[in-house]
């Protein structure tokens, strides 16, 4: 594979869709999701301050919300409405979590709703933990966008453009970060960060994180925690990762009303993808948000 094809996702889906072996993994594309990991080790080299941590995670909240609010419960769901602006910016951010583009990371998920845990379900526990938490996007029969599943987002081609070239944001955002160091390290050296602390922890231990939170939602939110509701599968809600992934750890429920907003369905179940979208509401940067009917009491003592 040529190195371009980093960069250019198009040659690379067709390659894939012409050659495809069942559960092949696509070594060359995992060279930058290894060298992420181990990018991570000169933590050991460039120490740690309160302000890159500080760093961290506001890279990881920001990130997270755009994979959970717009990757998930707009691209995948449209469960709100908002501006095209409004749409191209949270795109643009979810992808620099590494995560591929808005078309990509929908039409999978899309699938993943109407085939989850069978064995059309391309990150089932059922086929195997490791397969669902990871291997499964590193082999290359899922490489490809299936645009047919995604023609609503399709018609975009600034969604096209950042689906194509899905390691530009990423790139974007490790600058931006490697930035943000530089300024802190001249003008406030007093804080004690260095501008390689601040863009190893600001953004490769910050993606590194969400990414494996995220991918918990795969595999361990299907095989640890409750379920208030029968579903036809193995979702499960799970506190934990409702807290880790800002909502997305209810995955029951969520899999109960897939076309509701609103995941933490009692009021203690924190939701904060859905209180900040609700903030966004009041400003008149999303609206219609959708909830599903449901009540509230059949989720009682069992969640």
């Amino acid at each position: 594979m040529k190195i371009k094809h980093w960069f250019d996702n198009s040659n690379v889906d067709t390659a894939c869709k012409s050659t495809l072996k069942a559960n092949e993994i696509d070594w060359p594309r995992v060279i930058p999701f290894i060298c992420l990991h181990l990018a991570c080790f000169f933590a050991f080299v460039t120490g740690v301050s309160w302000t890159a941590v500080i760093v961290c995670i506001l890279s990881y909240f920001v990130r997270m919300f755009a994979i959970t609010a717009f990757y998930h419960r707009y691209f995948s769901h449209k469960t709100f409405k908002t501006s095209r602006v409004m749409q191209a910016i949270f795109a643009f951010i979810g992808a620099s979590s590494t995560q591929r583009g808005p078309l990509w990371w929908a039409a999978h998920h899309r699938h993943h709703h109407i085939h989850s845990d069978t064995q059309d379900d391309a990150h089932s526990p059922r086929n195997g933990f490791l397969q669902s938490h990871m291997t499964w996007f590193l082999n290359k029969k899922h490489f490809p966008t299936h645009y047919q599943r995604v023609k609503d987002l399709n018609r975009y081609p600034e969604l096209r453009f950042i689906d194509r070239y899905d390691i530009v944001p990423p790139i974007f955002f490790a600058v931006l970060i490697f930035g943000i160091g530089i300024f802190l390290e001249i003008q406030h050296p007093d804080l004690g960060a260095t501008k390689w602390q601040i863009l190893i922890w600001g953004f490769f231990i910050s993606t590194i994180l969400l990414s494996h939170v995220t991918f918990c939602i795969n595999s361990l939110a299907h095989k640890i925690g409750t379920q208030p509701f029968e579903t036809n599968d193995d979702s499960r809600n799970n506190f934990v990762l409702a807290i880790l992934t800002l909502g997305e750890g209810w995955h029951n429920n969520h899999h109960k009303y897939p076309g509701s907003v609103k995941q933490g369905l009692n009021w203690w179940q924190l939701d904060i993808s859905y209180y900040i979208l609700k903030f966004f509401e009041k400003l008149g940067l999303v609206w219609e948000l959708r909830y599903a009917k449901y009540d509230n009491k059949s989720t009682g003592d069992a969640v």
